[in-house]
């Protein structure tokens, strides 16, 4: 065999592949310049002033009533067709995506932009700019009907730690440390009491069950175990009263008195947030490693020696995560202070704060308690990364 006789084989199919897309690497770039102009073209849509002209829309000017039932509809039959339409662009949306990104000489620019371009839209222009739009509004005032009035500094910050908002920073502060404490050593204790017992699925499902339902439900069922005293003479309507009344104590109104509405209203959080507690340390638990566990009872660990070296370090990056996440949970919360809470400032926290300033037509100093949420949040995040790393060290 001579050298004439050795032929380069066909080239490589990555090296190809790598090749065609550097000739069309073109695409790749007009696909992320589309999205680039996507999401500008929501964001100057969201600059529409409540009675001037937007991008696509002017309320000043006459519409057919297609035009109108998209961009402003008021009847429940333009609504319906909103809807239709919505889940119609959808379709054809993605159906699109997924055919483009389908093609074989697509090139891996635009699988990409297939699919992570929706998210990059819906992220810029439902968080990012929501949330920049938010902090600038936390610097300006507002009128009667809540049009910007224009800076006002830091006013809107100072108002919130004034002598007014007192029980609500403080409860705020309650709210972050008892509920994701309690919630989760309760959820922990069930979990480990019933875990492998006959009839665990029933016990852990009538647990998680509050879990299930909506917090405005279970606010209601709260509000009537609170109730207030019944005039003297009557039966007392309220299960607490009625309990208390058995004893031969005072019935009280659980939820005007302060700080007990706020403890009130914090034990239904937690009777919330235990069944999700207890779900996810179940599994974690289960899912410890028995030669361990073996190990342990080889070397005479039993009992709480056995839960609090073996079981306790090895599900706390699981601990963790439900602290957080119940955490989270509890400072956004305003449902249960919202209807149960009778909108009393003894009961409020920062969330149902926010509510309360929007609903009131006050979006500069709703967006300072939106920030202050976002500040609150930041640390527990923080946290949360930090122990999930020390345990990815252990490890």
């Amino acid at each position: 065999m001579t050298h004439t006789d050795i032929r380069p084989g066909p080239a490589p199919v990555e090296s190809r592949r790598s090749n065609e897309d550097q000739g069309r690497g073109w695409i790749s770039y007009l696909v992320w310049f589309l999205i680039g102009v996507v999401i500008i073209a929501l964001i100057v849509m969201t600059l529409q002033s409540k009675g001037g002209s937007g991008l696509f829309y002017d309320n000043q000017k006459s519409h057919g009533w297609l035009v109108n039932a998209v961009f402003a509809p008021s009847s429940a039959g333009q609504k319906i067709l909103v809807m239709f339409l919505a889940i119609l662009l959808f379709v054809v949306v993605m159906g699109l995506i997924l055919w483009i990104i389908d093609r074989p000489r697509i090139p891996k620019g635009v699988l990409l932009a297939g699919f992570l371009g929706p998210v990059v839209v819906a992220l810029s222009v439902g968080l990012l700019w929501s949330g920049i739009r938010t902090i600038i509004a936390s610097f300006q005032g507002a009128n009667a009907a809540g049009d910007s009035a224009g800076w006002v500094g830091f006013d809107n910050y100072a108002r919130v730690f004034t002598k007014a908002n007192e029980h609500m920073l403080i409860n705020t502060v309650l709210w972050i440390f008892l509920v994701p404490i309690l919630a989760t050593a309760f959820g922990l204790v069930y979990a480990t009491l019933v875990d492998r017992t006959r009839g665990e699925a029933l016990a852990k499902a009538l647990i998680f069950l509050p879990t299930a339902i909506s917090m405005v439900a279970a606010s209601v069922i709260w509000k009537f175990v609170y109730l207030a005293p019944a005039p003297t003479g009557k039966e007392q309507v309220g299960l607490l009263n009625a309990l208390v009344d058995v004893v031969g104590m005072s019935p009280q109104n659980w939820i005007t008195k302060y700080p007990t509405g706020t403890f009130a209203l914090i034990v239904v959080m937690i009777w919330i947030q235990a069944g999700f507690a207890m779900t996810i340390l179940s599994a974690a638990i289960k899912a410890v490693p028995d030669d361990i566990v073996e190990a342990a009872k080889i070397d005479g660990a039993t009992g709480p020696r056995l839960f609090f070296s073996v079981t306790l370090p090895t599900i706390r990056p699981t601990l963790v995560v439900v602290l957080t996440t119940v955490a989270i949970a509890s400072l956004k919360t305003f449902d249960i202070v919202n209807v149960m809470g009778g909108n009393l400032p003894s009961n409020n926290i920062l969330a149902n704060a926010f509510y309360n300033q929007l609903a009131v037509q006050q979006p500069g100093r709703a967006g300072a308690f939106a920030v202050l949420i976002f500040i609150v949040v930041i640390p527990v995040i923080v946290f949360n990364v930090r122990q999930m790393r020390k345990a990815d060290e252990i490890r």
